[in-house]
């Protein structure tokens, strides 16, 4: 096979993924496209093995997560990018293996940080609640209501 015909070739089988909107092998998904082996996720695109997504795009393995991107087996995470192995992180990109994160980037095995700075749990519980309130958001990806 020459170079021109592979190009040729897998330009026509990236065009035709990116044009395909059915989900295999998910259950009660609504509004999603391109998703595979997902449960109850809505308006989300490119999901593996995701469950209970809302705005999600290009997850693999992830639970509860809203309005994030690019996450891999993550749990509870909101407008996350790029984060792995984590639960409870707002606002966080490229976080690994971190739990209750609130605006951080690159962290690695931390919790309860909020900017990039280790705080004690009562103290990150009562500051993110009040900057969500002065954001007027909520915690959508752990709520009940927000699935």
């Amino acid at each position: 096979m020459k170079k021109s015909d592979f190009e040729n070739a897998h330009r026509q089988l990236v065009r035709a993924h990116q044009a395909q909107r059915d989900n295999e092998r998910s259950v009660e998904c609504v509004a999603c496209e391109r998703c595979v082996d997902c449960t109850f996720c809505k308006a989300s695109k490119g999901l593996a093995r995701c469950h209970y997504c809302v705005e999600t795009t290009g997850s693999v393995d992830c639970t509860h997560c809203h309005g994030s991107s690019a996450l891999v087996g993550c749990t509870h995470c909101t407008a996350c990018d790029r984060c792995s192995k984590s639960a409870y992180l707002e606002q966080c990109a490229d976080c690994d293996d971190c739990r209750y994160c609130f605006g951080c980037v690159g962290l690695s095995n931390k919790e309860f940080y909020f900017l990039n700075e280790r705080m004690e749990r009562r103290q990150y519980f009562e500051l993110t609640a009040k900057l969500r309130r002065e954001l007027g958001t909520r915690r959508l990806a752990g709520s009940a209501t927000g699935n």
